[in-house]
């Protein structure tokens, strides 16, 4: 498995499993699985309702523990440094572990400065080994960064060939803030990667499917991808991206599928700010 060093010289797997949307009655089996083909990172959140069944699979593998790589994030309705440090406590107990390896703020919006804080003292505290960001576009992400002491390791946004989140690097950059990416198959608005004419095209080349292309593509420039399957054997053809090496030439064409550069969902929309505030706040 190829990895990627955070600022803080923590090793993160560049592949990993993702388990949004995967329900909660299914999450045991299904991280069992992809701990069995391969995978080493596993990318849950408070909001998904699975961690219980996350850490029953953690700690029933054969698996060692230093050698999964965890990942959870703290929702919005536990947004602010007492709630924040509670349900970091609280994720810790559900995923049966006494650290998390990642832990991000989900979303943008509520005391995100406080949540950090709680986040800071926990890193600090050796509960976590490295923390970051979800869904903060180039804007916020900026404004966060300036003002926080410890500067996000990671920042988790919708990412694949045609969400291919190209304006926002340079600001990454500047922080050395690695991008993980949810979504690198499809899903939320966009279709047609799996179905791709010209990432099938590329990968008869190498004998390999258009997901695998799409996903090597993403590992290829330094992004996390987590992509999610109930399918152990799709999971295997997730995983099985690092036999091969896309030319300078692929990694262009690929580039040209661009469609929606910041993603489908507008995290800026003042409605959808509303939404989550109202909803989950």
């Amino acid at each position: 498995m190829e990895t990627i060093k955070l600022t803080n010289g923590v090793e993160m797997p560049l592949l990993g499993y993702g388990v949004f949307l995967v329900p909660p009655q299914e999450a045991e089996r299904c991280v069992t699985d992809a701990l069995e083909v391969g995978y080493r990172l596993i990318d849950t959140a408070q909001a998904y309702y699975n961690e219980e069944g996350v850490g029953a699979a953690i700690a029933k593998s054969s698996v060692k523990r230093e050698d999964i790589f965890l990942v959870t994030k703290v929702w919005i309705a536990n947004a602010g440094e007492e709630k924040a440090a509670q349900s970091i406590n609280e994720s810790l107990r559900k995923l049966q572990t006494d650290y998390i390896d990642l832990l991000l703020i989900h979303q943008a919006y509520g005391d995100v400065f406080g949540s950090w804080r709680a986040m800071e003292k926990a890193y600090k505290a050796g509960k976590v080994r490295a923390i970051g960001v979800s869904n903060f576009q180039a804007a916020r992400f900026f404004d966060f960064a300036h003002y926080v002491d410890v500067k996000p390791m990671v920042n988790q946004l919708q990412c694949n060939p045609m969400i291919q989140q190209m304006g926002i690097e340079p600001l990454l950059a500047e922080t050395d803030t690695k991008m993980m990416a949810w979504g690198p198959l499809g899903g939320q608005g966009v279709d047609g990667i799996v179905k791709s004419e010209l990432l099938a095209a590329i990968g008869q080349k190498y004998g390999k499917s258009a997901a695998q292309v799409a996903l090597r593509w993403l590992t290829q420039r330094g992004i996390v991808a987590i992509p999610k399957s109930s399918h152990k054997e799709r999971m295997v053809q997730n995983l099985n991206i690092f036999d091969f090496t896309l030319t300078t030439e692929e990694m262009a064409r690929i580039a040209t599928m661009n469609q929606h550069d910041t993603g489908t969902v507008n995290f800026q929309d003042p409605q959808f700010v509303k939404y989550l505030i109202e909803t989950y706040g």
